[in-house]
């Protein structure tokens, strides 16, 4: 039996997380329910006060819930609050949708609160690779995830069209900084990624320069556009 989750008291209400409009009207029209229905659950379950017309302006995304209507309206759809929002990107969302305020993410990963909320703040993450560990443990983070929020995709689209081109054993050092991700699947990933790669070049110097995709290197620079995709597709088969 699903138990109705209690919001969290320790995040601020202001915090609003990527609230999906759509998937709350789904799911309350799948069990029959009426906008003051989900209203009369969210007083007398939880206490809020919240009338079918904020309800109604959630579905029509005019107004977002902040973390704890999330939860509450979590429990009165039957759903887990997760099926109520949109996959989070950055630090910020990533932490609200776990219900975490800024001082607890901030003590659990080694930092003061005011470094931690500026580099959330600013998309950047600087903290050091212990840090970073803490940081993917607290957030439950997978290696893309912790990239993307940290705002390094760039980084690694970069470092990785290098490898590719070049030399890719000269880039394990660096990737190991850069990633959360143990250096011997690095070295497992980064040789099929180059092979893979080089494969499509020697495809265009295969037919002699011509018209298409293999001769005029489409193939190879479409490849270096997805790159950091193809990365992780690789890492996942390591």
């Amino acid at each position: 039996m699903r138990v109705h989750p209690t919001p969290p008291s320790d995040v601020p209400p202001s915090e609003a997380p990527p609230f999906d409009s759509a998937a709350a009207r789904r799911l309350r029209e799948a069990l029959g329910m009426l906008p003051g229905h989900v209203a009369y659950g969210l007083r007398a379950q939880y206490g809020m006060d919240v009338g079918p017309d904020l309800v109604t302006a959630w579905e029509r995304g005019l107004r977002a819930p902040d973390s704890r209507e999330v939860s509450a309206l979590a429990g009165v759809l039957w759903c887990d609050p997760a099926e109520l929002l949109y996959a989070a990107r950055t630090l910020s969302e990533h932490r609200t949708v776990r219900g975490v305020a800024v001082p607890d993410l901030a003590r659990r990963v080694g930092l003061s609160v005011d470094a931690y909320q500026r580099m959330e703040e600013s998309g950047r993450w600087r903290g050091t690779e212990r840090q970073s560990a803490a940081l993917v443990a607290a957030l439950g983070l997978s290696p893309a995830q912790f990239v993307t929020a940290a705002g390094r995709d760039a980084e690694l689209a970069e470092l990785l069209r290098s490898a590719v081109t070049t030399r890719w054993q000269a880039y394990v050092k660096p990737l190991a900084k850069l990633l959360p991700l143990d250096r011997g699947t690095i070295e497992a990933a980064l040789p099929r990624l180059h092979a893979d790669y080089q494969s499509r070049m020697v495809a265009t110097l295969g037919w002699g320069g011509g018209v298409g995709d293999a001769g005029d290197g489409m193939a190879g620079r479409e490849f270096l556009e997805g790159i950091v995709g193809h990365f992780w597709e690789r890492v996942q088969r390591v």
